[in-house]
């Protein structure tokens, strides 16, 4: 027997059949290049979890939105260490935060976002295959959150044969 918890990092939706939900999804998974629903419900749930921590925090200080952050000095630190937040931005913010704001963080979507790939789908895909280095270290993991500090450092691995300009995937992106 194996140890450990087989817990769920996710809920699913409620009402399985809705038509307005599922053309959202299909949405979102086509634009950040998401392999399942899974996926966007897991950041669904982080989004959840982040307003659920931001409400309790502002519910300890009593609305008082200073003291809130002094209490959650931890929790706004990472919030802008991941860049969820900006530095100006204070933790009522928090409450209006959309799941956008998660998968925009993610390694799949930075890496899109710097031109490394030309779809989000084939970012993916050139990170699976272990062609993207995140301050240097090989990381084969989409769905790694980026901090803001490492953002600068995505990059081909050197070793990559993407790594070189005149590469057939590259040229194409640069016509």
């Amino acid at each position: 027997m194996t140890t450990g918890n087989n817990t769920k990092f996710y809920e699913t939706p409620n009402h399985p059949f809705q038509g307005e939900r599922i053309a959202q999804e299909s949405d979102l998974l086509s634009r950040y290049g998401l392999k399942n629903k899974e996926e966007l419900w897991r950041a669904q749930s982080e989004l959840r979890n982040l307003r659920r921590e931001a409400r309790r925090l502002l519910g300890e200080a009593q609305g008082d939105v200073e003291e809130a952050e002094s209490l959650g000095a931890e929790f706004m630190a990472r919030m802008r260490r991941y860049g969820i937040l900006s530095a100006e931005d204070d933790i009522s913010q928090t409450l209006r935060l959309d799941v956008t704001d998660i998968l925009e963080r993610r390694f799949q979507t930075v890496a899109y976002r710097k031109g490394l790939a030309q779809t989000p789908q084939q970012a993916r895909q050139f990170i699976v295959h272990g062609h993207v280095t995140v301050d240097g270290a090989r990381t084969t993991v989409p769905s790694r959150k980026v901090e803001v500090d490492e953002e600068d450092t995505v990059a081909f691995d050197e070793t990559s044969k993407l790594a070189d300009e005149l590469h057939p995937e590259r040229a194409e992106a640069q016509e």
